[in-house]
């Protein structure tokens, strides 16, 4: 049943979004082992993230799916498909228009609460377009090792505040500020408030 506008629709569960890493991963011709070797973990770890036991952070899916050349959009396509038809993607690029509506976007949730939703309504070459949802105290690796990865990032913070950690200097951005790096640049997000929930919007765009 599709949820009337104005309802708030669920989060993609641990399960769903598990199964579509391992989907993705199966279909890249990894082995668990390797790609547990690729991103410095177990594989037993691993498992326990495609079996939605574990819940990954904003780096360890980033990471995930960067190890296995996949975009981070694809993890939403398969998960959003089984909540109705409006989740498939075309299967030619759009010639007129594409929509999707507020409730038929199904966000992600990651380790510390961190949600992550796909703004763009369909798939688009070389550009993913997201936004993120902080709570509290909360950053993208709670191991606080730093990411890199391939692309070129935008992001503008509509809502409370955000840090953006390099290995040399932290950035703070209010409501409205924008920022924009090389994501092949180490860096960790956060949200340091102790009690306001930060929302930025993504850009990345893949050379």
């Amino acid at each position: 049943m599709t949820p009337e506008s104005g309802t708030e629709i669920e989060a993609i569960t641990n399960e769903r979004l598990g199964r579509r890493l391992r989907e993705l991963r199966l279909q890249s011709g990894m082995s668990l082992r390797a790609l547990a070797r690729e991103l410095g973990i177990s594989a037993s770890a691993v498992s326990q993230i495609e079996l939605g036991t574990m819940r990954p952070s904003v780096s360890r899916l980033i990471a995930f799916v960067s190890a296995i050349g996949a975009p981070l959009a694809a993890v939403f396509d398969a998960a959003e498909a089984a909540d109705g038809e409006h989740a498939q993607a075309p299967s030619s690029p759009v010639e007129r228009f594409a929509i999707r509506r507020a409730f038929e976007a199904a966000p992600i949730q990651l380790s510390g609460g961190i949600t992550f939703r796909r703004l763009s309504p369909v798939p688009t070459p070389d550009v993913e377009f997201f936004e993120s949802t902080y709570p509290p105290s909360s950053i993208s690796n709670a191991h606080g090792h730093f990411l890199r990865h391939k692309g070129y990032e935008v992001g503008t913070v509509t809502q409370g505040e955000l840090t953006v950690d390099f290995e040399s200097e932290v950035v703070t951005l209010a409501e409205g500020d924008s920022i924009t790096f090389p994501c092949s640049r180490p860096h960790i997000i956060g949200n340091r408030s102790e009690t306001i929930t930060a929302v930025a919007t993504w850009l990345i765009v893949h050379h």
